[in-house]
């Protein structure tokens, strides 16, 4: 892949909702080595799919992504990734791809559609030693204004089970039902959130 495929995004100035903890680096910076959000490529797929597997098989015995899947969709759209790093260390990412309908179906969990709207959140995942220090939560506000800054993308839209939903709602997403995907035994609740205002950013955003 050449160079001109990866993406970098500008720091940029984030307001967390009531609640969410503020980033380590602004509590404690003369402590905490330097942080860096940028998207994924292909080269990063081996250390995702380790956090993912450790984060998601320890739960529910299932993941999301396998490791082909994690290559193809960073190889398709690593625009619409987000890892980020501390001293070149991936500790946390988000994984997404373009969806064309307006609901899920077992089809958006293996493809990308590049005319679609909608950018479907596959997995989220924070590695254990880094985990309730509120990185899941930071990880996403700032996905969130990376998505805002691509013009073709209006909505965000996930699948997760029902414990899980609250955490969602804090980021202005909301229950649209019971998701038409299944995994296994597992069922979901599908989440929608307009990228409305999460807009302003757009001309801070390189990717």
């Amino acid at each position: 892949m050449s160079t001109q495929s990866i993406y970098y995004l500008k720091p940029v100035t984030l307001h967390l909702p009531p609640g969410i903890p503020e980033s380590p680096s602004r509590q404690r910076r003369h402590t905490l080595p330097a942080s860096e959000f940028r998207c994924l490529t292909p080269e990063d797929a081996a250390g995702v799919f380790e956090i993912e597997r450790e984060a998601f098989i320890s739960v529910s015995g299932i993941c999301p992504l396998n490791l082909d899947e994690v290559r193809h969709f960073l190889t398709l759209c690593p625009e619409l990734s987000l890892g980020w790093f501390v001293e070149g260390r991936l500790v946390a990412f988000i994984i997404g791809s373009l969806w064309d309908k307006e609901r899920l179906t077992q089809e958006s969990l293996t493809l990308h559609r590049p005319g679609g709207r909608t950018a479907h959140l596959h997995v989220l995942a924070v590695h254990r030693t880094f985990r309730q220090q509120g990185k899941g939560s930071i990880l996403l506000w700032r996905y969130l204004h990376h998505l805002g800054g691509q013009p073709a993308v209006r909505r965000a839209v996930l699948m997760c089970e029902d414990p899980l939903v609250p955490f969602y709602e804090r980021f202005g997403f909301h229950p649209v039902g019971p998701c038409d995907v299944t995994v296994g035994s597992l069922a979901f609740t599908e989440l929608q959130c307009s990228l409305w205002g999460h807009t302003s950013l757009r001309r801070n955003s390189d990717c």
